[in-house]
């Protein structure tokens, strides 16, 4: 994932926030905000330290990012998404964490018709 497909101001994030439509299950809320302009998606992504201590928030962010890449041709192109794990996000290994990012992509309509 490189650097203009990730979002990293507070600004943004807020924009995301306040303009976008957000969609949630156990382990993830998932902000979305479309941006027509744009040629490809950016992703910022949010782990509070309630979650647990830095080893397992980096793994976190780590799978969530792995599972972008991989659904990067699901995915719709034109829009900014923040991710907020939860808690439960903690106890999920790489596969369960794509599962459960498809199935709240699914639910919010972001992912492409096949």
């Amino acid at each position: 994932m490189n650097k203009r497909q990730r979002i990293k101001k507070n600004e943004e994030f807020q924009e995301v926030f306040k303009k976008g439509k957000s969609f949630a299950n156990r382990q993830f809320v998932v902000y979305s905000y479309r941006k027509e302009d744009q040629p490809e998606f950016r992703i910022g992504l949010s782990v509070s330290k309630k979650v647990g201590n830095a080893v397992v928030r980096n793994r976190i962010k780590r799978y969530l990012r792995q599972s972008f890449l991989e659904m990067k041709d699901e995915v719709r192109s034109d829009m900014d998404y923040v991710i907020i794990a939860r808690h439960q996000a903690a106890t999920l290994d790489f596969h369960e964490t794509k599962k459960s990012l498809q199935h709240v992509l699914r639910i919010s309509r972001l992912l492409k018709k096949r």
